[in-house]
């Protein structure tokens, strides 16, 4: 394991302050501990004596960095497993050897050559699309982790943790944020990134306080005592005992408040808000579903059936889907669970699924779009629902991402019935992540459509025109944009006036504060992770339904995204703020 960067780095004085974007609203005081850069091969290095043995050398290097990866993924939760496990299937990929070993051939150095060769391959993939930019990052940290083994140096990523620590670096590679363990990391701060990165999401769904695009975090040293205030997005070195004592009594109010809060989601007044889960595999759905008390969840706004799809060769058959699906309607037992069905394409592309040619994936075939070129794979997709459902004898509703037109919503609808999931009493729905099926929503609906659920960060992105994971654009993706919130009540009013639900399930439901604006503006239930959920439910314990229609009001009112949550924040209980 890498060990921590030397102290002083930059060179940040006790009682610095930086600042980022918080994710989250959690806070954390623990000691920095700094990544080390990943390692480089030589300026000079000398090209191989004897290329046969720097190719084995090559090849070996590449297998026990596939076998280190496949280790880690034993040990790690499911999640964390399936990402490991394809990232190992990258150093496996005998493309990536040929080239490696090409460039040995023609004179580099073994460490050299494998940079190179990573390098081309990562060029491929950011010129396919600006989605593939984190699927070039997996592939640049298992460079670094081959390059490391050739120089017989630590590998990057996360060192031995002792006592709480808060983790500073660049940015976090997949590999390293998905065996994160809250019970040693307290908090995380990266230079780079944005609030809807991998990091983020993957501390968020922990519950890890975090703050990404800090600038001056890679000066931080390391050892130093570091206060990681969420919601602010501020990191203070060395903090004054007095700003100490006033996050631990902060986090002391937001537990006593969320111990208090139990039951169904609904505001002060009685209005049932249903909190809901977003899952993306069947341990997560099980975990979720066992939880009691205050992280009791009312079931699943969005199970995400991607993981049955990627990185495989062969699409997964309708009996094996059928039998994903029942074991979580088994485990919610009566609670609704909303299922969506593949969203492939952009970042997420499948190998039995070629989408051909395209300019910008994630303006291409995505999503629902996929089933004009693969009608099967929605067909089947359905079927295996229906037939859970039918096993289970349990009634889940499914929706389609990347609707845009009342014709696909329609066209969608008539093969949801056609599977026979009308029969298992489902409800069918859309997601709302394309400004045109907010602006349409009401038309949506009335093509045949059950409910809607509006994704936040497709949404935001597609709204704005700025790319999820560009961390530069961070303020443009923003969930507090006012121009994001329009859309939002266009499809709340849409809702209410169709007499129809409309959840949300981005991630922009799990910030209390924005929680209770969201129900203002229409939304009838809430999907976040599952570690988000105490939190919100106590603040709309704490909120009448009045106020949530005026905090909406104002933040709408307002012309940027800190001037909108101000705006909320004015009108909100003063301990709804504490959570």
């Amino acid at each position: 394991m890498s060990a921590p960067a030397p102290a002083g780095g930059r060179g940040a004085r006790p009682g610095a302050v930086l600042t980022g974007v918080g994710v989250g609203t959690g806070t954390a005081v623990g000691t920095a501990v700094v990544l080390a850069p990943p390692a480089r091969p030589p300026a000079d290095e000398p090209a191989p004596a004897d290329a046969l043995a720097a190719g084995a050398a090559v090849r070996a290097a590449f297998a026990a960095v596939a076998s280190t990866l496949r280790e880690r993924a034993r040990s790690a939760g499911t999640a964390a497993a399936q990402v490991l496990q394809a990232i190992a299937l990258m150093a496996e990929d005998p493309g990536l050897l040929a080239e490696a070993e090409r460039r040995l051939d023609a004179g580099d150095g073994p460490a050299t050559a494998v940079h190179e060769a990573v390098e081309t391959f990562c060029a491929v993939l950011v010129a396919a699309g600006p989605h593939l930019a984190e699927r070039a990052g997996d592939l640049r940290d298992v460079g670094e982790r081959v390059v490391a083994h050739l120089l017989g140096l630590p590998p990057p990523g996360l060192p031995p943790l002792d006592g709480p620590s808060v983790l500073v670096a660049g940015d976090l590679a997949p590999a390293d944020t998905a065996v994160l363990d809250p019970a040693r990391v307290v908090g995380v701060v990266t230079e780079r990134g944005g609030p809807t990165s991998h990091t983020a999401v993957i501390a968020a769904q922990l519950g890890i306080p975090c703050v990404v695009r800090a600038e001056g975090a890679l000066g931080l040293p390391a050892g130093a005592r570091l206060a990681v205030d969420a919601r602010t997005g501020t990191v203070t070195c060395d903090p004054p005992d007095d700003l100490v004592a006033d996050l631990a009594a902060r986090s002391a109010a937001r537990r006593r408040l969320v111990r208090g809060a139990g039951g169904p989601g609904r505001t002060a007044d009685g209005l049932p808000v249903a909190l809901l889960a977003n899952v993306g595999t069947l341990e997560e759905a099980e975990r979720a579903a066992a939880a009691r008390g205050a992280e009791e969840v009312e079931g699943v706004g969005l199970l995400r059936t991607e993981v049955l799809f990627l990185d495989r060769a062969l699409a997964p058959a309708l009996e094996e889907q059928a039998d994903a699906y029942a074991r979580v309607l088994t485990a919610f037992g009566g609670r609704p669970v909303v299922v969506r069905t593949l969203d492939a394409g952009a970042d997420k592309p499948l190998a039995f699924a070629p989408t051909g040619e395209q300019g910008n994936l994630a303006l291409g075939l995505r999503g629902l779009r996929t089933a004009r070129r693969h009608p099967q794979l929605l067909t089947t997709q359905l079927q295996a629902l229906a037939a859970a459902a039918a096993r289970t004898r349990t009634r889940p509703s499914v929706m389609a991402p990347m609707v845009s037109t009342p014709a696909e919503a329609a066209d969608f609808a008539a093969r949801a019935r056609a599977a026979g999931l009308a029969e298992a009493g489902a409800g069918i729905g859309a997601v709302v992540e394309v400004p045109a099926a907010a602006l349409r929503a009401q038309a949506l609906l009335a093509a045949g459509l059950d409910f809607l659920s509006i994704g936040t960060n497709d949404l935001a992105q597609y709204a704005m025109a700025a790319d999820r994971l560009a961390g530069g654009l961070a303020d443009l993706l923003d969930p507090w944009q006012p121009a994001l919130l329009q859309l939002v009540a266009l499809t709340g009013a849409a809702g209410a006036a169709a007499g129809r639900p409309v959840g949300v399930c981005g991630e922009a439901a799990r910030e209390p504060l924005l929680a209770l604006v969201l129900v203002g503006l229409g939304a009838t239930s809430l999907s976040m992770a599952p570690a988000a959920v105490p939190a919100v439910r106590a603040a709309l314990a704490r909120t009448t339904a009045a106020t949530c229609r005026a905090m909406a009001a104002a933040a709408l009112a307002a012309d940027s995204p800190q001037r909108a949550r101000t705006a909320a924040a004015g009108l909100a209980d003063p301990q709804v703020l504490a959570l």
